[in-house]
């Protein structure tokens, strides 16, 4: 009798956890008021199970548009938790007994409490139209820059930026950078690959604001040859390249299945800076991704070996080497603590998105400088 009496309340436990699971989908919606301040945000967050019974979430912060953010949920018994890579953001919470309101936090940096209740067609907020995508430049496009100015940097800007689409338009500009910040996004190298030049490559640092001749965003294919006509026609740039061989790192597969799921659409890759060690990857391909990092993060090329094919959010946080920390030049900082307690950057590769990031030695090529002038006039 015992033995029976068992039985049961382990199917009974068993059902209930089946049912949890089965009443998640749907839509939730909730008020989040943001740490750093500002107004409160209306949240609504969809819920749903795959074929596969693996969960998704389709999160809208409805005041700030319709655009919605992908995330990937884990149920643990009544705890929700919901990572948003795209965004560097996380949910956690716990559902109620009644199954109708899951009180939880929402961290982004700082925590703030966002405790969300299952809508009805009554309650439900709406959600506002997404924007338009964007109009891709065609692929028969003249590829220049229909005007460019070029400055040299304010001494006092802190940090770097090249970006695509500011104000919803196909501006290229570019913040704080060096012509060799440029020649390395132009041409899809390493710093270590550019040989020769004056030392101003490295030193002075330029604000591009350039206008293309055609309309729409450019792929990343079109926006490098863009710029790398605008490297030659303003900077004079000439170069010939060499095959070397040099130490290097190769981007692969690690053990088991890559932590990609958050497959995200778009013409361009973004790479936004979440503080010290931490980036939000933004419709990136692992090309891309290992372009990113010998351009930004490591001190030697990095080859994509992956074989990963498709774009993908993901966010990734890692203990930086303190040199890397601050304004160029500046004193190395010591670590905040929640940073200095993160893995290493290999490690948290492999923990957080299943790849492996291995020193290796490859035969790249280098671009051996022959003419380079400061840019002529705007």
């Amino acid at each position: 009798m015992k033995k029976l009496v068992l039985l049961m309340i382990v199917l009974t436990l068993t059902s209930a956890r089946v049912l949890d699971a089965q009443e998640m989908a749907g839509a939730w919606q909730g008020t989040l008021q943001p740490a750093a301040g500002g107004p409160a945000l209306r949240i609504v967050v969809q819920l749903s199970q795959a074929a596969d019974q693996t969960w998704q979430a389709r999160m809208y912060s409805i005041d700030q548009g319709g655009q919605p953010i992908n995330g990937a949920v884990t149920l643990q018994g009544a705890v929700v938790k919901i990572a948003v890579p795209g965004i560097g953001g996380t949910f956690e919470g716990r559902l109620s007994d009644d199954r109708n309101s899951i009180a939880g936090t929402w961290t982004q940096g700082a925590s703030s409490p966002l405790n969300l209740v299952r809508s009805t067609p009554a309650t439900a907020w709406a959600i506002p139209a997404p924007p338009p995508p964007p109009t891709p430049m065609a692929a028969n496009a003249n590829l220049v820059f229909e005007v460019a100015t070029i400055k040299p940097s304010s001494p006092n800007t802190r940090g770097q930026s090249i970006l695509v689409g500011r104000g919803g338009s196909n501006l290229f500009t570019t913040t704080n950078t060096t012509l060799n910040d440029i020649i390395t996004f132009a041409y899809d190298i390493h710093l270590r690959q550019i040989v020769g030049g004056p030392s101003w490559l490295e030193s002075d640092r330029f604000d591009i604001t350039a206008k293309p001749e055609q309309q729409g965003i450019p792929n990343v294919a079109q926006l490098r040859t863009m710029v790398q006509k605008l490297l030659a026609e303003r900077f004079g740039l000439a170069f010939h390249r060499e095959k070397k061989e040099m130490p290097a790192y190769v981007l692969t597969v690690g053990k088991g299945t890559p932590k990609l799921t958050n497959e995200s659409g778009g013409l361009l890759p973004g790479f936004g800076g979440r503080g010290p060690g931490s980036i939000g990857v933004q419709n990136s391909t692992m090309a891309e991704f290992a372009g990113f990092l010998q351009a930004r993060v490591l001190d030697r090329p990095v080859v994509d070996q992956t074989g990963i094919t498709g774009k993908f959010d993901f966010t990734l946080a890692w203990r930086p080497d303190v040199a890397q920390v601050g304004p160029p030049g500046a004193a190395p900082t010591q670590l905040p603590p929640d940073v200095e307690a993160r893995p290493d950057l290999f490690t948290a590769i492999q923990e957080q998105i299943g790849l492996k990031l291995e020193s290796s030695r490859a035969p790249v090529d280098a671009y051996v400088i022959d003419k380079v002038q400061k840019p002529s006039e705007n």
